[in-house]
C-alpha cells in the first residue's frame, strides 16, 4: 500500500467514512458463508440438565426453566435467526403470563394434560403436539396434572435480536382469564368460518396441530415417494392461509422410512432438527453425526446434507428452519450435489 492510500484512508477514518475497496477483495464470484458451523446436541445430556434444572431452579428465579441449545459459535441462538430451547414445568406450577416480538413454538416431547392459554383460548397439550404462540401474544402455562412436562421451545428470538426489535411486557394480570371456549379457533378458521371475523393477515392465530392427526397424515402418505432430500415431509401450515407456520419460521414433520437414504442439498435457510422417533446417521458437509431419539442437530445454510435410517422402523424428525424468511426477501435458494 502506497503511503498516499494509506494516508488518504487514515483521513476517511477520521470523518466516520470507509473505502469500498477496504471491505472486499475485488470482483470476484463468492457464494454464503455462514459464520456458525453444524452442532450436534445430546437427548440424554439435555433430559439430565432439564432434570437436574427442575431440582435447582425454580421459577421465583427464572420465569421459565428452559435449557437452550446453543450454539458456541454464535453470542446466544441455535442458528443466526433462531433457537431451540428444552422447557420443564412441574406438577402445580405455573408459568405466568407475559408476550414478546418473538414468535415462538411448542413440541411436547413428555407428559399430558398441560394447559397452554393463549389470548385468552385455552389449549390442553401433550406428548407430540405442536402448538404456537404467534409474535405478540399474551401466552401462560399451568400444570395442574400429576406428570412434569417437557417441551421443546423453538423462538426467533435471535432474529429479534438483530433487528433490536425486542418488546417484552409481563402480563400485570399474573394469569389469563379463559374467554373463549373449547376449540375456538379450530372452529373459526377451518373451511366454514364466521363471515364477520377479520383475521391478521401477517401472524396466524395461535393453534394446536395434535399428534394423533398428523400421525394420522403420515400413515396416509407414507407410501407416497415423497422428496429425494427430506423423505416424508408435513408442513405445520398456517391455518389461515396454508402459508408457513409463523411469517419468519417454517415448521415440519421429516419421516424417514425404514432404511431410507436421502439426497444431498443445500439451501440458504438454516435449519434445526429433533429426533422425535428412531436411529440413524446424518452428513453435515464433511461431519457426521449418529443420532437417536432425543437427539438434535443444526444444519447452518449452504452446507451439503443428507440423512439416512440406519433402521427398518421409520424415524421422525421434528424440524424448523427460517425459509419463509429467505422466501419473503428472495434470498432463497437451493442445490443439489450431483451423483
Amino acid at each position: 500500500m502506497s503511503e498516499a492510500l494509506k494516508a488518504f484512508e487514515d483521513e476517511l477514518q477520521s470523518k466516520n467514512f470507509k473505502g469500498y475497496w477496504q471491505n472486499i477483495q475485488g470482483d470476484v464470484a463468492r457464494e454464503p458463508v455462514p459464520s456458525f458451523a453444524p452442532c450436534f446436541w445430546k437427548g440424554k445430556d439435555l433430559f439430565a440438565a432439564t432434570e437436574k434444572a427442575g431440582e435447582v431452579v425454580g421459577l421465583d428465579v427464572s420465569f421459565r426453566r428452559v435449557i437452550q441449545l446453543w450454539n458456541p459459535a454464535l453470542k446466544n441462538g441455535t442458528s443466526r435467526t433462531l433457537v431451540l430451547n428444552l422447557q420443564l414445568l412441574k406438577p402445580g406450577e405455573d408459568a405466568l403470563s407475559h408476550r414478546h416480538m418473538a414468535g415462538a413454538i411448542r413440541f411436547i416431547l413428555k407428559g399430558q394434560g398441560t394447559r397452554l392459554i393463549v389470548e385468552g383460548e385455552s389449549f390442553e397439550i401433550g406428548e407430540g403436539d405442536f402448538v404456537t404462540t404467534p409474535s405478540w401474544t399474551w401466552h401462560d402455562h399451568e400444570n395442574h396434572g400429576g406428570e412434569s412436562m417437557m417441551w421443546l421451545d423453538g423462538l426467533d428470538a435471535p432474529l429479534v435480536r438483530l433487528l433490536e426489535t425486542d418488546f417484552h411486557e409481563p402480563d400485570p394480570r399474573k394469569k389469563q382469564t379463559v374467554t373463549k371456549p373449547e376449540g375456538y379457533t379450530l372452529a373459526t378458521v377451518g373451511a366454514l368460518r364466521p363471515s364477520w371475523m377479520k383475521q391478521n393477515s401477517i401472524q396466524p392465530p395461535a393453534f394446536c396441530y395434535k399428534w394423533a392427526d398428523t400421525e394420522r397424515a403420515l400413515s396416509k402418505v407414507g407410501e407416497q415417494p415423497g422428496d429425494p432430500y427430506d423423505g416424508i415431509v408435513l408442513d405445520y401450515a398456517n391455518p389461515l392461509t396454508g402459508g408457513p407456520t409463523l411469517p419468519t419460521m417454517a415448521c415440519q414433520i421429516h419421516m424417514l422410512r425404514g432404511s431410507e437414504k436421502t439426497k444431498s442439498h443445500r439451501h440458504t435457510s438454516s435449519t434445526i432438527y429433533h429426533v422425535w422417533r428412531g436411529g440413524g446417521v446424518s452428513y453435515i458437509g464433511d461431519q457426521r453425526y449418529e443420532w437417536e431419539q432425543g437427539d438434535s442437530f443444526v444444519v447452518p445454510l449452504w452446507n451439503f446434507h443428507h440423512h439416512e435410517n440406519t433402521s427398518k422402523e421409520p424415524a421422525v424428525f421434528f424440524v424448523m428452519s427460517d425459509k419463509p424468511l429467505m422466501d419473503a426477501i428472495g434470498h432463497y435458494r437451493e442445490d443439489a450435489k450431483a451423483d
